[in-house]
């Protein structure tokens, strides 16, 4: 199935930012959208956008630390359109702070949300992509993951895991699926909010108001490896502001 149209794509982290300008892209494209995140109200609104565009889109409530509901994701899509041809895996958390902080339970949130939520979605799409012998895992992970800086020691250990996890998947995917991970610079989303050490905070939210690309950006790069022909697997793809060193 080259190209967009026609497709069933799954995304976690759907109800706002990198995941809602995903959703909204391949919708415009023609792919009928399973869409998950914890708030179903924001997910509820998505969806009639996209239907009165005149696309096609269910949503649930996913948690990804909860790898049920990823299966009940996974489900959704078989149960509704019959396959699953692309998984998004865009749920993410980054509390970033110092290490000196020692925001033990928000280092846990990370662990559980970016590296333990891609596995779980892996777990749940994986059978379901042998048996049809085909299927596309697309991850959103960050340039975090090539660079560390202070007070993203956590976040960009959860992103180098991930880089790692989805590099071993694709060696191990076979020529039937292909699997591509998308690496995020600054892009204008509520990130900066996430964080619950004032200083961090608003230093990433005066550098992101500076510099940050729209979410639209991430979305046009997911759909260029979805695009593309069924032999040819784009694997991973940076995209950053120009003005990001």
């Amino acid at each position: 199935m080259a190209g967009i149209n026609g497709k069933v794509v799954a995304i976690t982290g759907a109800s706002s930012g990198i995941g809602e300008a995903t959703a909204l892209l391949l919708a415009e494209r023609g792919a009928r959208l399973v869409l998950g995140a914890r708030r179903q109200d924001r997910l509820a609104e998505l969806v009639a956008k996209i239907e009165s565009a005149g696309g096609s889109a269910v949503h649930t409530r996913t948690d990804v630390t909860r790898r049920e509901d990823l299966h009940a994701l996974v489900a959704l899509a078989q149960e509704r359109y019959g396959r699953l041809d692309v998984l998004v895996g865009n749920a993410g958390a980054g509390p970033i702070s110092p290490l000196d902080d020692l925001r033990v339970d928000e280092w846990d949130e990370m662990v559980d949300v970016n590296i333990k939520g891609v596995l779980h979605g892996i777990a749940a799409a994986l059978p379901v992509f042998r048996a049809q012998q085909s299927g596309h895992f697309v991850t959103t992970a960050s340039t975090a993951a090539f660079t560390v800086v202070p007070n993203m020691a956590v976040y960009a250990g959860t992103k180098v895991a991930v880089r790692a996890i989805c590099e071993g998947l694709r060696q191990e995917a076979g020529p039937a699926l292909r699997v591509t991970t998308v690496f995020p610079g600054f892009v204008h989303t509520g990130f900066a909010e996430a964080s619950s050490n004032a200083e961090v905070r608003t230093r990433i939210a005066e550098m992101r108001d500076r510099i940050a690309i729209h979410p639209d950006a991430i979305a046009r790069a997911v759909a260029f490896a979805l695009e593309q022909p069924d032999d040819v697997d784009v694997n991973e793809i940076a995209v950053r502001p120009t003005a990001q060193g």
